[in-house]
């Protein structure tokens, strides 16, 4: 009983400090594409989603902290042998994005954010596509990976569409079979949210 009423007083403490607070849920698509350091292999495009919830404090200039599991796809074959994988990766994403909004009226807002996201890998599968076995293997693929979201948004009343630029900032996967990779996962995440609050 004690931690509803804590969070209740944290969320109305919050509206008053900063004089606007949205709460939501949020759901949408992701595009990422997996970079590959070596001439020799190749990453492709894949689709995924994420589903989670979302903060906004501020009016004019405001804060976005953000929580949702996202699962990704991306599939890196080989330019000289015939092989290719298809990596599959779930994470639990955390973005904290600061953002200016353009038109602040009570039905539409136009908003621009930027800012770090933390990935937390908490299950990972490599497939193989066709007959050959490919070098990835799940181990490969780092627990911990660190990004830049910039974008835009759009809300209307109680719905918020944003469309955002993910780009990778340290190596998901540095090493395959002792040979150097240095492959940074980027792409685009697009969603769709309602406000609770």
């Amino acid at each position: 009983m004690k931690k509803p009423v804590l969070l209740v007083v944290l969320l109305l403490s919050a509206q008053i400090m900063f004089g606007q607070f949205d709460f939501g849920l949020k759901a949408g698509y992701n595009a990422t594409k997996l970079s590959a350091n070596p001439d020799t292999v190749q990453g492709t495009m894949g689709s995924g989603f994420h589903v989670g919830a979302f903060a906004r404090i501020g009016k004019k200039f405001y804060v976005q902290p953000e929580a949702y599991y996202t699962l990704q796809s991306s599939k890196v074959e080989g330019t000289e042998t015939a092989w290719a994988q298809k990596l599959i990766i779930g994470s639990v994403d955390i973005p904290v994005l600061a953002g200016f909004k353009f038109l602040n009226s009570k039905a539409v807002k136009i908003r621009i954010l930027a800012g770090p996201v933390v990935s937390f890998v908490i299950n990972r599968d490599v497939k193989e596509i066709g007959d050959a076995t490919g070098p990835v293997r799940a181990p490969d693929i780092s627990n911990v990976n660190w990004g830049l979201q910039a974008g835009a948004g759009l809300d209307a009343l109680f719905l918020t569409f944003d469309i955002r630029y993910q780009a990778g900032l340290n190596n998901m996967i540095k090493e395959v079979q002792t040979a150097t990779w240095n492959s940074k996962n980027s792409g685009w995440v697009i969603s769709l949210g309602f406000k609770l609050l």
